[in-house]
């Protein structure tokens, strides 16, 4: 008999963090960050280094405001080539 399923594999793209970025063209480093959003240093360091695999909105305002810049500058969709 063959296997049914109705699970489908597709690629839908993936969305890249851009904070190393922000952060060097703005002269701060993660401590820094971390303390004036007050979060741990481990929660900056994983957005950091592009390991968020849930999007904390409350924290994303927070880094948008220290860094004053635009969500859009932050976070990029990109879809994956066919």
């Amino acid at each position: 008999m063959a296997e049914r399923s109705i699970i489908v594999t597709q690629s839908y793209g993936t969305v890249v963090l851009h904070l190393r970025e922000m952060l060097e063209s703005r002269g701060m480093n993660r401590n820094q960050l971390a303390s004036a959003i007050h979060v741990n240093f481990a929660v900056v360091d994983r957005w950091y280094q592009g390991k968020v695999e849930k999007l904390d909105l409350d924290i994303l305002a927070r880094i948008c405001y220290v860094l004053d810049c635009e969500v859009s500058e932050l976070l990029e969709y990109r879809a994956d080539a066919e």
